[in-house]
């Protein structure tokens, strides 16, 4: 009863997260938008960290994990983010919810499981505006907003050929719409001018992974983990319309389609470049566990070319992570806090992106709780992080941040027998 009144409380939430802007960064005006958490609320909660894998939670940015699962898992998550978005004069406050995943993994054979699901990869969704003075002394406004974003939908199989060494592949179809307007007008001056551009991407990747955990000591586990997510080749079918509209009115004047043939613009391609994560870890099965990662990017090699903007470069990127969690006594039948696991963790992440010649970094710190549900093997996580990404120097935005997740990792078995009694 507890899990179905969960189920549908999180379901109502979700509607309502599924309405919503996936960001407000001011930074998603960059690449193809704002690259979202991939990870379940449990891994986040450490960091980011990718290389745990258990026999009732699903990993989703570690495929090879799911040759530890046992028994059939669902996983819903969503989050609400309140930012405080700072520049060199001023300060504003603002929040954005969001579904963060859907989920299924399970059991398919002995030492084999698979999973599918559904969700966001990155997200677009910004209002920035810059006033300057023409050569005429006259003031220009330009006005630029976006939204839209870029959905996953996954499949991936695990399996553990050999003891202790378990390989995974997860291939993940990416599609969305991505929307740029810009605004401008000039003082004293009856129409404004308007760029709108649209992209429409769809393309495949895939992720490999190689997990290796042997036994120390009859009662330690060694965790060591590589994480391959090979290059994004998206494909954008683009349109771009220009125009005049009425400052008065708001109404279009004469607005034509551009011919983005002429310059090869009409379809491009967006790579995302290979990605690389190395990670290694130690704990005690259902007791503690800590570890940390080390992901690299070779971003230099990405481009958007339609977007042509002129500000931002990218370099190569890379990202630590450390974290863990402790469970103080999962068996325990008289103090329900003992069966509690209590997670933390750290990461720093160097974006590769560069805009007015300032790196945009994120730093972030995270805690939380898994709280079991009954006396089942399912649990609801809840999630916090503290961070900070960007900067008010050269003009720009510094992001704070607190992050709310909240997950649920529900249990069942399927293909079991009905005994008669």
């Amino acid at each position: 009863m507890v899990k179905k009144i969960l189920i549908a409380l999180l379901c109502v939430i979700a509607q309502g997260a599924i309405a919503q802007k996936g960001t407000i960064s001011p930074y998603s005006y960059f690449g193809i938008g704002d690259q979202r958490d991939n990870g379940t609320v449990e891994n986040q909660m450490m960091g980011g960290l990718s290389l745990y894998a258990d026999s009732i939670h699903i990993n989703l940015t570690n495929p090879a994990a799911y040759s530890k699962l046992r028994l059939t898992t669902y996983t819903a998550g969503i989050s609400h983010k309140e930012y405080r978005l700072k520049d060199f004069t001023q300060e504003q406050k603002t929040s954005v919810t969001n579904l963060d995943y859907l989920s299924i993994g399970f059991p398919v054979a002995p030492k084999v499981g698979a999973g599918f699901g559904l969700m966001p990869y990155s997200s677009v969704g910004y209002s920035l505006n810059d006033i300057t003075t023409n050569s005429n002394g006259a003031e220009v406004t330009n006005i630029f907003t976006g939204d839209g974003g870029v959905n996953r939908i996954y499949a991936s199989i695990g399996f553990e050929p050999i003891k202790n060494l378990s390989l995974g592949v997860t291939a993940s179809y990416n599609f969305g719409t991505l929307d740029y307007e810009r605004i401008q007008s000039v003082e004293d001056v009856q129409f404004g001018t308007i760029d709108r551009r649209e992209s429409k991407i769809n393309g495949y990747d895939f992720n490999y992974s190689l997990n290796y955990t042997p036994t120390i000591k009859e009662k330690y586990t060694l965790f060591t983990s590589i994480v391959v997510n090979t290059q994004g080749n998206l494909v954008a079918k683009n349109t771009q319309t220009l125009g005049s509209f009425s400052l008065v009115s708001g109404r279009d004047i004469e607005v034509v389609d551009v011919n983005l043939d002429a310059n090869n613009l009409r379809n491009t391609e967006i790579k995302i470049p290979t990605k690389a994560t190395l990670g290694l870890g130690f704990g005690e099965d259902k007791k503690w566990f800590l570890g940390a990662e080390y992901s690299f990017q070779k971003f230099s090699d990405f481009e958007n070319q339609f977007l042509g903007i002129q500000n931002v470069t990218y370099d190569d990127a890379s990202s630590f992570a450390f974290g863990g969690y402790w469970v103080p006594d999962y068996r325990s039948l008289s103090g329900y806090f003992k069966r509690i696991t209590y997670r933390a963790g750290l990461r720093y992440d160097m974006s590769g992106m560069t805009v007015n010649g300032k790196d945009i970094n994120d730093f972030g710190i995270t805690f939380g709780l898994g709280m079991p549900l009954g006396n089942s093997f399912s649990n609801l996580n809840l999630g916090f992080e503290l961070g900070r990404r960007g900067t008010t120097d050269a003009n720009l935005v510094e992001e704070s941040y607190l992050k709310i997740n909240v997950g649920l990792s529900l249990n069942d078995k399927w293909f079991q027998k009905r005994k008669i009694n």
